[in-house]
Order: C-alpha cells, then structure tokens, then sequence
C-alpha cells in the first residue's frame, strides 16, 4: 500500500479523499496533515510520490508549503493534486506552475476528479511510482491508454508526462512547457474537433460569445454516440528521445491548410496556432492522410540538469573533460560531489562497475561519509560539471535540513540494491 499525503484540515474533504481512495483497494493510504508543520515534516521526511493539496483550506497556510517545495529541488520528486474553491482558480493556477502540479481541481469536482488522477496514475505507474527503477534497470519505457473525451483529464497526461521528463533530468525547463503545450494542444484538439467535431468557423461564434470552450465540449458529449468516441495516447521515452502518438475517432481533419502557412504570415484569430506551434515546438511532426492522428518525437537535451539545492549554491563548481580522471582509487577523500551534468564512469581495479548521471545526484558519497579512502577510480564520460561539497558544508546542510540525510540514506540504499542486483546477474 501506497501512502497518500493529503494536506488539509477540512473533514469532508477528507472523508471524500478517503472514499476516493477505498475504491482501488489496497493501492493507496491516504494520510492526513491538518497543520502546515506537520505537513512540512511529513513531505521532508517521507518523500511521498503523490501529495493532494487542499489550496483554499482556510486553516492552512498551503502558500508557505508550495513555496517551500519550489525552493526545495529535492521535494520535485513527487507529484501534487491540488484542490481548490472556484473562487480561487486564478490564485492556484497562478502559483502553482513550477511545483509539479499534476492536476487543479475544483473542490466542486473533487471525488470525480481526484478519482480519475488517481487512476490515470495507475495506469502509469512506471512514471509516476518506478522512477529509480526506470532509470537504471528498464532503460526504455513505454506506455498505452484509452482515454475518454473528459478535457479534465488532459491536463494531468499533459502535467504527468512532461513533468517526469523534466525531473528525470532528459529535458530542461523550456523543454517542458514546449512539450506541455504540444500534448496539451494535441489532446484537446483530438477531443474538440476530433470526437466532438467542433469546426473552426464553430468554435469562432462560440468564443466569441462566451469565451471558453468547455463549456461547448460538455454540451457536445450529452450526445451518447459523441459520448463514446474515445481518445488514444500511446508513448515511448527512451534515453535520448522520446515519441508520441495520438489519436481521436473523429472524421479527421484537412491539417494540410494549417501547417501550410507562408513563412512571416500573422494570424490573429481567436484560435487555430496549436498545430503551427506543435510543429515549432518538437520534431518530426505528422499526421495520418485522414487527420486523425498525429506522432510527433521530442528530443532530450545531454545537457539538462539537475537543480543545484540552494545550500550547495556557494561551492566550487569543477568541470571534467572527456576521459579526465576526478579522483582516482585509493586517495584520500575530501570532496563529495554532486553532479550537475554530464556522466562518470565508475572503475574498480579498471574494471568499468557503473555510469553515473545526475540522476544518481552525488559521486563518492560512501568514502566521503565513512572517512575512507577512494574504493574507485572516476573518469568523466564526455563533458562533465561537479560541485565540490566539502565535509563542513555538507553537515552545516544537513543540520540545516534533516530530510537531506534521510534522502541520501534512501539513494545510498537504492545504489547497493541495485549493485548487489547487478553483482547476482554476472554470477548467473
């Protein structure tokens, strides 16, 4: 059972949450934090997947607990669901785009809404809940799933999708608002256009008149036929690229007219710039001769980096050069290193034992804490950035923010589970 932080004092809503939850048996256990501390330690020291935040919960300065998470690049880890009042959906949507927001919604539309994120998350557990396995066992992950013309749902396929590129370290930040707005403008026009068959000139009149288009969508799904088209978003993330299909079962589109745009043309309608966008923003965009499905693949950067943890901020920043050695097998130890970019090879004896990533986050952590000296030698695999951490600093950090340790004992386990693994497979 998977625990579930929900960060609100509001009995109902709490009730709801632990209804919603009940209904996927043992997969969840939700935990409830009625005070800002008490949620602050819990998502420091637990490092929880998922988090449900209640933003208008009157008895909770829910503010301080996003700002500290956004401060905090090592609490991106985990995804949030967000709840709020309607009178307060600007104020979120406002301050929640850089805290791993995977859903907003309304408080009206809690139990409908929390219910479908979580079984969107189950759906795609090997992003959401298997990252460290993901990344070092499975190499290539691939995932396929139905989705209803509901444009609640996009959103968090769009926020899931792009948030775990970004914190796996395989995009930077403009990476993945381009790749939000692509899946984003995807999904909905597959719904809208696609299973709804909302024309152009159709959805003109109506934003016209009144300015948002769910609205016309809700109307066009009372229809059952319309009802039980679905949506199709199949995608594959491999280390350097990842690819993207979608598909509605609409009519399809004439999308030739819209990509087909003389170079410096200005178009200043209500709507209709997501396809040229889409095909700004990512490569290899193309649809079907039908229009109904469109791939498109998105390029990952060998430089994105991890965010450096404030407190590491004021360290020496070294770089290493392809083959250039950062400190060799048996010298002392006097620097952990946290790793910005780039990857290290990891050689026992000249054996090569491992690659390391910023993904892995720290180099030479176990003899920089056991006061050893270096159980391996490192060379720098291709252009490498560090961050020299000395001993004093490290403790100043830790003191400062306990949760640090618990982090680095949790990626010091996972690291000996997965050498031990490793070690039993050569053994056969």
């Amino acid at each position: 059972m998977r625990k579930l932080p929900v960060i609100s004092s509001d009995p109902l809503l709490n009730d709801r949450a632990a209804r919603v939850c009940s209904k996927f048996g043992s997969e969840f256990e939700p935990v409830f934090l009625g005070s800002e501390d008490e949620a602050l330690e819990y998502l420091m020291y637990e490092l929880p997947e998922i988090s449900v935040v209640n933003y208008s919960d009157p008895s909770i300065d829910t503010l301080s607990v996003l700002d500290t998470i956004k401060a905090d690049p090592w609490l991106h880890y985990g995804g949030l669901v967000a709840v709020h009042n309607r009178r307060d959906a600007k104020a979120a949507a406002d301050v929640t785009p850089d805290s791993n927001i995977l859903s907003l919604i309304p408080r009206g539309e809690f139990v409908t809404g929390f219910f479908r994120v979580l079984r969107i998350l189950i759906q795609n557990r090997q992003i959401v809940f298997q990252r460290e396995l993901q990344s070092h066992l499975i190499g290539n992950i691939s995932g396929s799933f139905v989705m209803d013309s509901d444009p609640l749902n996009i959103r968090t396929y769009a926020n899931l999708v792009s948030n775990f590129l970004f914190n796996s370290n395989y995009i930077d930040r403009d990476g993945r608002e381009r790749l939000h707005v692509v899946i984003f403008e995807s999904l909905m026009n597959a719904v809208e256009h696609g299973n709804c068959a909302i024309s152009y000139d159709e959805k003109t009149v109506w934003l016209e008149k009144h300015g948002d288009i769910l609205p016309l969508i809700r109307k066009k799904l009372q229809d059952q036929t319309v009802r039980r088209k679905r949506v199709f978003f199949s995608y594959r993330i491999t280390s350097e690229r990842s690819y993207y299909t979608i598909r509605d079962e609409g009519s399809g589109f004439d999308w030739r007219k819209h990509l087909d745009v003389e170079p410096g043309a200005v178009n200043l309608a209500l709507h209709g710039h997501g396809i040229r966008m889409a095909n700004h923003y990512v490569d290899a965009l193309s649809y079907n001769d039908r229009g109904n499905e469109v791939s498109f693949e998105m390029a990952h950067h060998a430089k994105a980096t991890n965010s450096v943890p404030a407190f590491f901020a004021d360290q020496d920043e070294a770089v290493f050069e392809d083959g250039e050695t950062v400190f060799t097998q048996g010298e002392e130890s006097d620097f952990l290193y946290y790793i910005v970019e780039g990857k290290l090879d990891v050689l026992s004896d000249d054996t090569l034992v491992s690659t390391l990533s910023p993904d892995d986050i720290f180099l030479g952590e176990m003899s920089f804490l056991l006061n050893n000296r270096r159980s391996a030698t490192v060379k720098s695999n291709g252009r490498s950035t560090l961050i020299r951490i000395t001993k004093n600093a490290f403790v100043s950090t830790i003191k400062a923010k306990p949760h640090y340790g618990i982090f680095l004992a949790r990626l010091l386990a996972n690291r000996l589970t997965r050498l031990n693994a490793s070690f039993a497979r050569s053994r056969g």
